[in-house]
């Protein structure tokens, strides 16, 4: 069994191919989609270590596809053209939603945490009345950053503009949410790891708060491993195998911590061209807790959040069925 080489997509464009085309074309593969992200750490580590390929074993060739939105792996899910990925609960909820709950399963967890909401030195935003005029962004509309945001201003009698409040929310790339934080353009940014702690070390921003401070058990699913349904239906051992590597590659990580931070960086050199310091790696891998638990309760309260603003729609939502509960996965528990 093979790794192919590892395919970065920053913009993409879908060609929509139907699924039983797909699967027929690519019946020898296994496709995965994850973000050369700290949070993504899992894939990357199990894949650098060989454990996913010593576990798929000869009969599938691996796959990866590197991404940097989570609506962009969804709709890759849709088109048939991506199998298995990691990504946040915030696409993976719309994404099950749109498609009738027909499209993508829930396997196991992959991060609870790993977000922080930075703020600029004299900012005055430890303080909420003075969250007035303010601009704080947020990596994009409806991601799981931005829905916990708007959530924590809604929870504090605060609304963004556009819903007759007060507070500037800006939804861009967070590349450019550093160089706007650099320009001194935002006063806050709700972010993912690495990107908080970037904001933290190079340019100097205040960490206000961990997100996990304001979840039950300071815990919520971050990243979660999903599978494309048609894919689980049609190759369920090569399924179980994946989910069997990805819980013995969070042992591995959890039990060599040092070594997975090398690795990680290591994999920023192969394939991002540099990797980050060291100290922006140690304290962003700090900050994230590598499981294998959903931690499904977290799953249900952020799609409730996500309601609560309009991001589901007017008509209601079901997640019955979103977690597959099948396969053996140790942590997953039954909804």
């Amino acid at each position: 069994m093979a790794v192919s080489g590892i395919v970065v997509i920053v913009a993409i464009a879908i060609t929509i191919t139907s699924f039983s085309d797909s699967d027929q074309i690519n019946q020898d593969k296994i496709r995965v989609a994850f973000f050369p992200s700290i949070g993504h750490i899992i894939p990357i580590v199990g894949l650098e270590e060989k454990i996913f390929e010593k576990g798929i074993g000869e009969e599938k060739q691996i796959e990866t596809k590197l991404f940097d939105s989570g609506p962009q792996v969804i709709e890759s899910i849709f088109s048939g053209s991506i199998d298995i990925a990691y990504v946040g609960p915030g696409p993976i909820i719309n994404g099950f939603l749109k498609s009738d709950g027909k499209d993508i399963k829930i396997l196991s967890g992959a991060a609870s945490g790993g977000a922080s909401f930075i703020i600029q030195p004299n900012s005055g935003l430890e303080s909420l009345e003075n969250f007035d005029g303010k601009r704080i962004a947020s990596p994009q509309i409806s991601n799981s950053q931005d829905v916990s945001l708007r959530h924590y201003l809604e929870s504090h009698g605060l609304k963004s503009v556009e819903k007759g409040g007060t507070v500037f929310v800006l939804n861009i790339s967070n590349p450019d949410i550093y160089t706007l934080f650099a320009k001194g353009d935002i006063d806050g940014a709700w972010v993912p790891e690495p990107w908080a702690t970037i904001l933290v070390q190079e340019l100097d921003g205040i960490r206000l708060f961990n997100e996990e401070k304001l979840w039950p058990n300071e815990e919520f699913a971050s990243v979660l491993l999903i599978v494309r349904t048609k894919y689980l239906e049609n190759n369920p051992e090569t399924v179980q195998k994946w989910v069997e590597s990805h819980e013995k590659t969070v042992t591995w990580i959890n039990s060599n911590p040092n070594k997975s931070k090398s690795l990680f960086s290591n994999f920023l050199i192969d394939y991002m061209g540099k990797s980050l310091p060291t100290k922006i790696i140690d304290e962003s891998f700090s900050n994230i807790t590598i499981t294998s638990d959903p931690i499904k309760n977290s799953v249900i309260i952020f799609a409730e959040r996500a309601d609560s603003l309009g991001y589901l729609g007017r008509s209601g939502y079901n997640l019955d069925g979103i977690f597959y509960n099948a396969v053996l996965n140790v942590n997953n528990g039954d909804l």
